[in-house]
């Protein structure tokens, strides 16, 4: 790399100022990406510590918007749009339509929008939701063809069967599983044990409860489970029920069809009630052998913990495969409380973060009952 451009980008991370040293001057594009980045960066407060500098009303905010979309990719303005809103505060000012068609849609946007509730103004709703929209549906693309290829496979094998019908034969597994009577002077197999599947049926083969944890810190989390309820919930053979709660429960399973109804249905912050969302989840199972219940929670409990345990050691008592995720997003393992997350290992629940992509291995292997593939941590 030559000096002049290992200087230019000192500069530009160094951000100018008697500290720079590099002695570079920018100009035209370096110029404007240094002052976008400057604006929310650079400003020393009265403290004389760095802080952000941008102009507090929505045209600046929506200009310098439009300038990092310019300059930056979008995983870079993502980021920068997160900062904006948590060093400036600039959540009132999404409460904007101008404002709302400025931002680059993504998860934690989402995040912020839901939790504004009904502090946002019927004029901005729809913009709201459209963008939220954006947001589902690229989530959806990207996560539901596999999602459903994954777990009908895994709804398939839970009902092969052992005596099947000639035409339901699963050829390929019938010779693998017989290949230890395999006659070499017939160069043949004899299949001592058929392998097949149960014949195609629209019955429901199994229950899937979603019970996902809406305080602030879930904001991703709740995201991400509302696209995976609906993909869940158009599965034909696998009833999904989703429930989210703090310190209330609100069953939202009847807007499964449109995830975006679901979000507008949450209330994001508040308190914490596992509880009485598991108490309320497991007065809806009435096949417990073949339900799993999914917790997706940071398990900082504000109800009764020791009920809370109860009710996770009766559902699994009665045969329904409980898995317990801190986190169903991209962002790693949140704060989560380790002793509950300890109590709940020591009655074979392990607690684990869960990216999205991981998601549906872990539901196929719930569903089969089969050990889970817990990410190393």
């Amino acid at each position: 790399m030559r000096d002049d451009e290992r200087l230019r980008r000192w500069r530009l991370v160094l951000g100018g100022g008697d500290a720079d040293g590099t002695g570079r001057a920018l100009g035209g594009a370096d110029a404007a990406m240094d002052g976008a980045l400057g604006a929310l960066y650079d400003r020393k407060g009265e403290d004389g510590q760095r802080s952000a500098g941008l102009g507090a009303s929505a045209p600046s905010v929506a200009r310098w918007l439009g300038d990092i979309r310019t300059y930056f990719p979008s995983t870079v303005v993502q980021v920068m749009q997160r900062d904006a809103i948590e060093r400036l505060g600039l959540a009132t000012l999404l409460a904007e339509p101008e404002m709302l068609e400025a931002v680059e849609p993504d998860v934690h946007l989402v995040g912020t929008l839901l939790s504004l509730g009904r502090a946002m103004p019927e004029t901005t709703r729809e913009t709201a939701r459209a963008v939220v929209r954006r947001v589902v549906d690229d989530l959806e693309r990207r996560l539901a063809a596999r999602t459903r290829a994954t777990l009908t496979g895994a709804l398939d094998r839970s009902a092969r069967i052992s005596r099947p019908r000639h035409r339901d034969i699963d050829w390929d597994r019938t010779i693998r599983a017989n290949l230890k009577h395999y006659l070499p002077e017939h160069r043949t197999v004899v299949p001592e044990r058929l392998v097949g599947h149960g014949r195609a049926s629209r019955a429901v083969r199994k229950e899937v409860v979603l019970c996902v944890d809406q305080s602030g810190s879930m904001a991703a989390s709740v995201v991400h489970a509302a696209v995976f309820g609906a993909v869940l919930a158009s599965l034909r053979t696998l009833a999904t029920r989703l429930v989210v709660f703090d310190t209330s429960v609100v069953d939202l399973t009847e807007q499964l069809d449109d995830p975006v109804d679901v979000l507008f249905g949450t209330r994001l912050g508040g308190g914490t009630d596992i509880n009485r969302a598991l108490a309320y989840c497991q007065s809806k199972i009435t096949r417990p052998a073949d339900t799993v219940v999914v917790l997706v929670s940071d398990l900082y409990e504000g109800g009764i913990r020791d009920g809370m345990l109860k009710r996770v050691a009766a559902m699994k008592a009665s045969g329904t495969q409980f898995v317990c995720l801190l986190a169903l997003s991209d962002e790693g393992a949140p704060s989560y409380d380790r002793e509950h997350a300890a109590a709940l290992a020591a009655l074979g629940v392990p607690a684990f973060a869960c990216t999205p992509d991981l998601f549906p291995e872990i539901m196929a292997a719930a569903l089969e009952k089969c050990p889970l593939p817990i990410p190393e941590t």
